[in-house]
């Protein structure tokens, strides 16, 4: 079992920076593939990023490359996701979810089996 806990989100400015952490618990944290998702009422849930548990292979969604970035600090059994430039487009609720041997299915959510209770962002124009 892993629990996952999401902080950092709120109120910004179109342009502005915000950093969200997922703080995990629970067993071999290392060995899961994280990631970030997000989700606007009403649509579908929508990958962001994605960190193999060998933290060495990152990936992004097209919407985001290039002003996001996701890492993790093992020995705080925490992932990050540094978000740049946000636009109002980046507004939703952002959740972390872990999974076991996920690869290069990152963007499915259906192969993560562990979810936090999700942050509030909302990019104001």
């Amino acid at each position: 079992q892993v629990q996952l806990a999401e902080s950092g989100g709120g109120l910004v400015q179109d342009g502005d920076s915000l950093r969200l952490s997922c703080a995990a618990s629970g067993r071999a944290f290392s060995t899961y593939d994280m990631a970030w998702f997000r989700q606007v009422p009403g649509k579908e849930r929508e990958f962001v990023a994605a960190i193999w548990q060998n933290k060495y292979n990152t990936l992004y969604a097209n919407s985001v490359k290039g002003r996001f970035s996701i890492f993790k600090d093992i020995g705080q059994n925490t992932i990050y996701l540094q978000m740049n430039s946000l636009k109002p487009d980046d507004t939703a609720i952002y959740y972390c979810a872990a999974g076991l041997d996920v690869g290069y299915d990152y963007a499915l959510d259906r192969r993560y089996s562990y979810w936090g209770q999700g942050t509030q962002v909302t990019v104001s124009s």
